[in-house]
């Protein structure tokens, strides 16, 4: 079986526009035949599908053109990054099936060379200390329509600023009390030109690097260098880092160091969830959710609990493509990428989620049978299992009706159906408790019906699901729909937050369902079909005496049907 990884370095992507220009440097030689891409992650919360899309985009192009990816972390800032976020970000880009061989960095590992950038931008007389706090900062930026004003500070010495600079990092001034700017124009129409902020001081031990640093740097500063050191040759950002772009080529350029090229896609938005790692921290630490991992978050980790495959996921990114302008993408062409590789690769199996029991009246006490039951119809090579059929079965209650109306074709007193690789059954009987809740049907079986077709010819127009009930396995099941009632979360009234479009009923836990005994030694994150329920996921908190499952998608494709009637 092809890997993760072959099967993304092999997949074939459409031309767009970021890889037309890849292949023209290529075919230039702009970078000495080179192409080198990086994913640079912060970790300070878990990843979501839409970083997913910037994973496979820059580990798809080095693939495709021979190139190198490197996986680097930018560990800035130390006030909000842990160890547990690198640790899940490192397992779920590896999930996804990029590989960066020994190409593991960090941002923090190149403090030390940022440092010296920053000393040499000074004594070039390109950057300054400034007393100013944050909120005069603000008010001295300007804004769109109004220009800028010069800090007070701003024709500090080159001595003076190499002084309070190289204090600043020994620690002798307080946090926000002075940061180091550069120094390019304040009246840029671009605010991203107007003398941003390159380091503030800040007393905060590092995850990787401990107590050794007092002053940190901001992104626009860090982003450059790091590609710069790397050897970056295409640096690939999303798109609200495009008013950015010229500020990363102005420090590599008074630097004069090597310079990749910055280029910028459209970041991935989806109906009915939010992509803010604020807004994904926000609802787990207030416990909206229950943690990054739920399976309702659209973290990779979330998805992958819930039963998503890296397969479906890299094939929802290239149908999507690579855009130059914002847009936002149905949740359901994910679920129909996702249906389309479990559909191929999920054994089937039978679950009863709301049992009705069933005792077949004529069939002789004490038997058991072994049903052949079809694995998967989408691949042959997956075989056939056994499955035990007794006396006493359970079906699922809804497919039974004591007055059915006209289209309902499923069990109903007196009539005939299919059992799902077994006998044709009727009706006889139906038992009733007190208070006059059905509790039991009894029914007959034809023996001559086995394996599911009469040699009489005679047709019925319906086949349930079902298991045995001296065999059956408890199960746990949940169900999940979306997370917030609102296509667009954040579109709310006033006075509202996103919170307020959160959906009270996206969770649904169905306790003493019934599945078959194949499912006995079910691992986590096992896939599989529930025949005619949809697709589940084993989840984290099955044990042996409990078998969990998550809801993965149900069988119908909404997005399929859509296209259809848009055909």
């Amino acid at each position: 079986m092809q890997s993760d990884e072959s099967e993304l370095k092999n997949t074939p992507e459409r031309m767009d526009f970021i890889r037309q220009i890849v292949a023209e440097d290529m075919k230039t030689g702009k970078w000495n035949g080179r192409v080198h891409t990086r994913f640079p992650p912060e970790p300070n919360g878990y990843l979501h599908i839409g970083h997913a899309k910037s994973i496979c985009l820059n580990y798809g192009i080095a693939a495709e053109f021979g190139g190198k990816f490197n996986l680097r972390f930018d560990d800035t800032n130390p006030a909000k990054e842990e160890q547990e976020y690198v640790d899940s970000i490192i397992a779920d880009v590896k999930w996804l099936g990029a590989q960066w061989e020994d190409r593991l960095f960090y941002a923090s590992d190149y403090f030390h060379q940022m440092y010296d950038g920053a000393i040499e931008l000074i004594k070039k007389g390109l950057a300054y200390v400034c007393d100013l706090t944050a909120d005069q900062t603000r008010q001295y930026r300007g804004t769109l329509t109004e220009p800028g004003q010069n800090s007070p500070y701003r024709d500090r010495s080159v001595e003076e600023n190499l002084d309070l600079f190289t204090r600043m990092k020994n620690g002798e001034f307080p946090d926000g009390s002075k940061t180091l700017k550069a120094k390019i124009d304040m009246v840029n129409p671009n605010i991203n030109l107007r003398d941003p902020v390159m380091y503030r001081i800040l007393h905060a031990g590092h995850h990787r690097q401990g107590d050794e640093w007092c002053v940190y740097p901001m992104y626009d500063w860090a982003h450059g260098i790091e590609d710069s050191i790397e050897g970056i040759t295409h640096s690939i950002c999303t798109l609200e880092f495009e008013n950015h772009r010229p500020l990363y080529d102005w420090f590599l350029e008074q630097l004069e160091w090597y310079h990749p090229q910055q280029i910028e896609f459209a970041r991935l938005n989806l109906t009915y969830t939010v992509m803010s790692k604020r807004k994904l921290l926000q609802l787990v630490k207030e416990k909206h959710v229950s943690g990054w991992d739920d399976p309702r978050m659209p973290t990779i980790c979330g998805l992958r609990r819930r039963g998503f495959s890296p397969e479906a996921i890299r094939q929802f990114c290239k149908v999507i493509g690579v855009n130059k302008f914002n847009s936002t993408v149905d949740y359901a062409l994910l679920e129909h990428c996702l249906r389309d590789h479990l559909n191929a690769t999920s054994p089937r199996v039978m679950a009863v989620l709301n049992p009705l029991r069933v005792v077949i009246t004529n069939y002789p006490d004490g038997q058991v049978e072994e049903m052949n039951a079809v694995n998967n119809p989408e691949d042959a090579a997956a075989g056939t299992r056994k499955v035990p059929f007794s006396g006493t079965l359970y079906i699922e209650r809804d497919d039974f009706m004591e007055e059915p109306p006209k289209k309902f074709f499923r069990l109903a007193p007196g009539r005939e159906v299919r059992l799902r690789y077994a006998y044709f059954v009727t009706c006889t009987d139906v038992v009733k408790n007190a208070a006059g809740e059905i509790t039991e049907l009894h029914c007959t079986y034809d023996p001559a019906t086995r394996g599911g077709d009469a040699p009489d010819g005679r047709k019925v127009k319906a086949t349930l699901h079902w298991v045995s009930a001296e065999h059956a396995l408890d199960a746990e099941v949940r169900l999940y729909e979306q997370l917030f009632t609102k296509e667009n979360p954040d579109e709310v009234e006033e006075g509202k937050t996103f919170l307020d479009n959160l959906n009270p009923d996206s969770l649904s836990i169905i306790k003493g369902c019934k599945v078959e005994p194949s499912l006995k030694d079910t691992k986590p994150l096992d896939r599989w079909q529930f025949e005619r329920m949809g697709y589940f996921c084993t989840d984290y908190d099955s044990t042996a005496n409990k078998l969990v499952f998550n809801k993965t998608v149900g069988l119908k494709d909404t997005w399929a049907k859509i296209q259809s009637k848009e055909r």
